[in-house]
């Protein structure tokens, strides 16, 4: 099933959209899927296709989960008292 999917591009990439599609004899929306799908191709053959090595990062935290979320909930304590007095 087809999606909606709005974005706010530049007008000069909306033209060049227009223009390949009429140069191709397609639709819009098929010079975008094909231009998505040649960059993933692109990226996977430079060996880019790990999200989790792309990303920032933040499961290699050096402290525990336990001790993340006790340090969040100590935050979001003092926060509250803080604004209750």
């Amino acid at each position: 099933m087809d999606k909606v999917f709005s974005a706010r591009v530049d007008e000069s990439v909306v033209e060049r959209i227009t223009g390949l599609a009429r140069q191709l004899r397609t639709s819009k929306k098929s010079v975008i899927e094909q231009a998505i799908a040649a960059f993933a191709a692109g990226m996977e053959a430079e060996g880019h296709d790990d999200v989790f090595e792309l990303t920032s990062g933040a499961w290699r935290r050096p402290e525990s989960p336990a001790q993340t979320v006790r340090q969040a909930r100590a935050a979001f304590k003092r926060s509250m008292a803080r604004h209750h007095r």
